[in-house]
């Protein structure tokens, strides 16, 4: 599948995580490992946790669930890919929304970002750490590729699913905010 440049453009500003509005929150050094993260698309590693904790000793409730989502995101994956070909069978058939198989892997890879801009929010106890400017960004991105939006809104809820069933049942109702953020957000997009 050959992107056009006007794809390629939109892929590079298609960041939609920001932590523009922790700086009243975490102190510079945190948010510099954020983004750094955020920078390199990667999750949060023990040894980053570890440094997040000790300078925002008060904002590390969620740490074991951060390392459990990033642990167990191929199997988190896999099961809400699993629920989306479930609701639409016939998506990466010839024909469908995600064919072909390179366009269903990028599908595939974008679940695995969501997961981890999603686990930056709930590390950094930030409900609202979406970038609006990347969405917007994302959304024109989608937009140019045909993503077809009812597939994505079901990937992001079995994405929500499958995480809560891996998370304790007292922290399910205060994880949950961060993937209802996200889904939101791209709800909302329309085209």
């Amino acid at each position: 599948m050959t992107l056009t440049e006007k794809a390629k453009e939109l892929i590079a500003k298609s960041r939609i995580v920001s932590f523009t509005e922790w700086q009243t929150s975490h102190p510079s050094e945190a948010i510099e490992i954020f983004q750094a993260a955020d920078d390199s698309s990667k999750y949060l590693t023990d040894m980053e946790l570890e440094q997040i904790k000790l300078l925002v000793p008060n904002r590390i409730a969620y740490i074991n669930v951060v390392q459990n989502l990033r642990d167990r995101v191929a199997e988190i994956i896999d099961e809400a890919r699993e629920q989306v070909l479930i609701e639409y069978p016939d998506i990466t058939s010839p024909g469908g929304s995600l064919y072909p198989p390179e366009r269903a892997a990028a599908c595939w890879r974008d679940f695995w970002h969501f997961l981890r801009c999603i686990t930056y929010g709930i590390m950094g106890q930030q409900t609202e750490y979406t970038s609006s400017e990347g969405l917007n960004y994302m959304k024109l991105l989608y937009e140019e590729l045909q993503v077809p939006l009812e597939a994505m809104i079901v990937r992001l809820e079995g994405i929500k699913t499958a995480s809560l069933k891996r998370c304790e049942a007292s922290q399910k109702n205060a994880i949950a905010p961060y993937f209802d953020h996200l889904i939101t957000k791209m709800s909302a997009f329309k085209y």
